[in-house]
């Protein structure tokens, strides 16, 4: 084969219409729109297949690795820093350094992050934290209270400067982040903007240094959808550079005093494209206030011949707490994995894993280990690091790059409309808005549109949960009104099943299968993890030759539900019998929905378990019933 010769060749292209009249075919009359066709929760459609056609017209397909509009990333390469945060206090000062130390020397961190509590926050402190750590060579970040943080920050340029650092090599931030203090807990902070703008020229010296903190993570651990993290954090940051540069600060400067921290959700593709969008919109919105830096004329070059201007959107991504679970807590290793994957393809600067059980206690040595371990395995065996931004040129993913930007585009011209994100959010909107995704994510969960796995679907049948919670600290952390909703999305199954565990009475549920052997089989399946998921216990069996036979084995374990598990031909004829021979001694429940289903209603049987069911509510009803 020669070198222009194309591979395949031989045979005939196909077209479009060719794949979809095929994909028609196979539907055996079914609507391909309804069956094929996405319609995401981000307000847009995305089709079972793309060709590369698709890609004609998209803005973002002939941008290059680490130039603007950065859609590619913001580096030739594709390394990220691994992130792991430190609680700091007065009295645990020497265990926070000395953990410092080890995880630069000996666990894989090449970022830290000190929480540190505000009256930590002195100069004596700051430098025994900080002693015997290369500011040069390791990203420090630290976030404490609102009032605390100027001060920090000079502690800080003070140190940097005794220590005789090279202030260009000195990477990290502050979160200063009064705006998202409103957000998380309702708190008001007066003077806002003049709070940023003293902060800025407080660490004017360290160029690399970033001192406000946009925090979409808010909205990403309250439920919202993806397109508002994006839109929301865009506008974010857009009202504090607009009303920093009225205040008098230069526009060249504000960008670059910006770090915008993200979640990572675990929908896997559409994170990829979300951190791709938000670079080339970022990147946009800077250019637009004249801080312009374009390719060919960018003054701040440095010896890489790397790019480094106010339109780079810093980015660190932290893993999403929301789908978080006490219950099969394991599974959050395979959520937090898929999450980081997703941030580090679509090349963040920094990441943090958060540790599996983080939703019930505090990180312990093993869990945390586990997290960084999570990212070393991406980097030292999987070689992310190594491919820069592999979802350039998939006909899948920039097209989703563009809808995401498109829709998180229009949420961020409707917010500067109406005055702006902080007057939106002072005024509750914002709020309102993410906390209806929340609502609606876990009616989702409630439903199983939204899978928990271990939750509210598949659980483990046995797990108890109430002895490993640890009792939570919310002393000074009280919200006021018009807070973000940071409930998790299975804290309502969750509640469900911890009722059932503390209440001393486990429920049993036994199943009565009868008939077709492939429908009891599949109906069984469906009805032990049904009730599985408030934590009753289970009785399966293979099946049964008599209606009577089994609601004799079922009074003789002396079962609380029996479910009836056959095929709906079947129904007509079993389950009244079966509801008849129970005689109200236990809850009869039919697993399906057949179309007798009126007729058994009218006999009196009402409990129906299947696809459709609310699940949550279903259960709420029989613990009433069986836990008083």
């Amino acid at each position: 084969m020669s070198n222009n010769e194309k591979l395949f060749s031989e045979f005939p292209s196909v077209s479009t219409q060719e794949w979809k009249e095929k994909a028609i075919a196979d539907l055996k009359g079914a609507d391909f729109e309804k069956k094929l066709v996405w319609r995401t929760n981000e307000g847009f459609n995305v089709h079972p297949f793309y060709r590369e056609e698709d890609l004609a017209g998209l803005k973002t397909t002939g941008a290059v690795p680490g130039v603007f509009p950065y859609v590619r990333g913001t580096k030739a390469g594709n390394d990220w820093l691994i992130r792991q945060d430190i609680d700091v206090c007065n009295e645990c000062l020497a265990a926070a350094h000395e953990k410092a130390l080890d995880l630069l020397h000996n666990k894989g961190a090449t970022s830290l992050g000190f929480n540190i509590d505000r009256d930590a926050v002195t100069e004596e402190n700051i430098a025994a934290l900080l002693e015997g750590i290369d500011i040069e060579k390791v990203e420090i970040n630290f976030k404490t209270c609102v009032k605390a943080s100027q001060k920090l920050a000079e502690i800080f340029v003070a140190y940097v400067t005794n220590t005789g650092a090279d202030v260009a090599k000195v990477v990290g931030s502050i979160n200063f982040d009064p705006v998202g203090r409103r957000l998380a807990r309702g708190k008001v902070i007066d003077a806002v903007i003049q709070r940023y703008a003293d902060i800025v020229n407080a660490t004017l010296s360290l160029p690399k240094f970033r001192v406000i903190g946009v925090n979409p993570v808010y909205f990403n651990n309250a439920g919202a959808y993806i397109y508002q993290e994006l839109g929301y954090a865009l506008a974010w940051g857009n009202d504090l550079v607009s009303k920093l540069i009225d205040a008098g600060l230069p526009a060249a400067i504000v960008p670059k005093k910006i770090k915008f921290n993200f979640g990572i959700s675990s929908n896997y593709f559409m994170e990829i494209a979300k951190f791709r969008a938000a670079r080339y919109l970022w990147a946009n919105i800077v250019f637009a206030y004249g801080a312009k830096c374009p390719r060919e004329e960018c003054p701040n070059r440095e010896p890489d011949g790397m790019e480094r201007c106010s339109a780079m959107m810093r980015i660190h991504a932290e893993t999403t707490e929301w789908n978080m679970t006490i219950f099969d807590a394991h599974v959050n290793l395979l959520r937090t994995q898929t999450e980081a994957m997703s941030a580090a393809l679509a090349g963040v600067d920094s990441l943090t894993v958060l540790p599996f059980d983080s939703a019930y206690k505090e990180a312990d040595e093993f869990s945390e280990r586990i997290a960084r371990n999570q990212q070393l395995l991406l980097k030292e065996e999987s070689h992310f690091d190594k491919v820069v931004d592999p979802a350039a040129g998939s006909y899948y993913l920039e097209n989703l790059t563009e809808a995401i930007a498109n829709q998180a585009w229009k949420l961020f011209l409707e917010v500067e409309e109406k005055g702006g994100f902080i007057a939106e959010m002072e005024a509750g909107n914002i709020q309102k808005a993410v906390n209806a995704s929340n609502e609606a994510r876990h009616k989702a969960v409630s439903s199983r549109r939204e899978i928990l796995l271990g939750t509210n679907q598949y659980p483990n049948f046995n797990e108890t949960a109430a002895s490993k919670i640890e009792p939570c600290d919310e002393c000074g952390c009280s919200k006021g009104e018009g807070a973000l909703d940071f409930e998790r999305g299975a804290s309502d199954f969750e509640a469900l099943r911890l009722a059932t565990e503390k209440s001393g009475k486990r429920p049993k549920v036994f199943m009565l299968t009868i008939g077709s052997l492939a429908m009891r089989l599949a109906r069984a399946q469906f009805a032990s993890n049904f009730f599985a998921c408030a934590g009753y216990e289970i009785i399966d069996n293979l099946g049964f030759e008599t209606v009577d036979a089994g609601v004799t084995a079922a009074q003789k374990v002396k079962a609380d539900i029996i479910v009836l598990c056959s095929s709906d031909e079947e129904y007509a004829a079993l389950a009244p019998q079966a509801f008849k021979a129970i005689g109200g001694k236990a809850i009869f429940v039919v697993a399906g929905a057949p179309e007798c289903m009126e007729e058994l209603k009218a006999q009196g049987i009402t409990n129906f378990i299947h696809v459709r069911s609310n699940v949550l509510e279903a259960l709420r009803e029989f613990n009433g019933k069986l836990l008083k």
